[in-house]
């Protein structure tokens, strides 16, 4: 922990900009069926598709947790499970034709539902959010890594 309190008003108008935006996105999925923890999952097992332990850790949640979001998705017919080929104790969760067409769609949609909030900011602001997202994404990690 930094004992140096001179960053506590920057770290605290940073973690309520975050929650804003977090709040932003999470209101953005009642216009939607599917919630962004839901897209995020989507998107891990897109490709080759991803064992359910690894979405749990991807997650941060257990094993337990990850397997009922699954499982939700599996009766939304988005995803399948199957044995791992690679362990027979492991189940593979791989996208559904239904579930590449629904990542694609929410995936556009939501972009677009950003794309015309960002085009009513001048330019010299969007880029300036474009200097800062690697910033964000810096600090993100971070935070990731002091957790672990």
């Amino acid at each position: 922990m930094n004992e140096d309190t001179a960053l506590d008003p920057l770290a605290e108008d940073f973690r309520e900009a975050l929650r804003e935006a977090v709040f932003l996105v999470r209101h953005m999925d009642t216009e939607f069926g599917v919630t962004s923890n839901q897209l995020v999952a989507l998107r891990m097992v897109a490709g080759d598709g991803m064992r359910v332990s690894d979405i749990a850790r991807n997650l941060g949640v257990k094993v337990p947790s990850a397997t009922e979001q699954i499982i939700r998705l599996e009766h939304a017919g988005l995803v399948r499970r199957t044995q791992d080929p690679q362990d027979s104790r492991g189940v593979r969760v791989t996208l559904t034709p239904d579930g590449e067409h629904k990542l694609t769609v929410e995936t556009a949609r939501r972009a677009s539902l950003m794309s015309a909030l960002l085009a009513q900011l001048a330019e010299t602001e969007r880029e300036k959010l474009r200097a800062a997202l690697p910033i964000i994404a810096k600090v993100t990690r971070l935070g990731f890594s002091s957790l672990a």
